[in-house]
């Protein structure tokens, strides 16, 4: 009952949002829940990277500017809080790694569930190095073209293509075993 009572006597805190804050959020909030939620999978953690990633933005005090494309800087920004979430739930999403290859099957012929397959690929993405993570998210849940990633990270189109091979040939080798 002591805690109602301080809760009654709380008083309200007031917030200062940053000039244009509230057009950066109901210009962008859809784009980074739908970032989050495919990298997360699901709606209340999607939710969280959402709300932790306007957070970041007030706390800081950051500013994004308007020439660098602001929707890129909070879709990178959504994709690192919810690799950074799913870290430390030990989880990742499910990405497509090659056209035409199917993963969901073994090569003895044999099917894994869906549902497996996905957590299997949760953890293998979990053990790479966090800007690799980050990378193959983008490429294959955002669907940043290789010119648009090398642009985005101040990459080469080359590097960016063979750090995505080196990547996709580690995660195999990882959901092979």
């Amino acid at each position: 009952m002591e805690t109602a009572s301080l809760a009654s006597t709380a008083e309200p805190i007031t917030v200062t949002l940053p000039p244009g804050f509230d057009d950066l959020y109901e210009h962008h909030a859809d784009a980074v829940y739908q970032t989050a939620l495919r990298v997360m999978g699901n709606a209340a953690d999607a939710e969280d990277v959402l709300q932790n990633v306007f957070l970041r933005i007030l706390d800081h005090r950051l500013t994004i500017d308007p020439n660098r494309s602001p929707a890129a800087y909070l879709r990178r920004a959504a994709t690192n809080a919810s690799i950074d979430l799913l870290r430390r739930k030990s989880v990742l999403p499910v990405a497509v790694m090659e056209e035409g290859r199917d993963y969901a099957s073994k090569e003895s012929g044999s099917r894994e569930s869906s549902v497996l397959l996905k957590e299997r690929l949760r953890r293998a993405l979990a053990k790479i190095p966090p800007d690799d993570a980050e990378l193959f998210v983008l490429c294959y849940l955002e669907g940043y073209s290789y010119e648009e990633l090398a642009a985005l990270l101040d990459l080469e189109r080359g590097t960016v293509a063979s750090r995505l091979h080196r990547i996709r040939a580690v995660l195999r080798t990882d959901l092979s075993r």
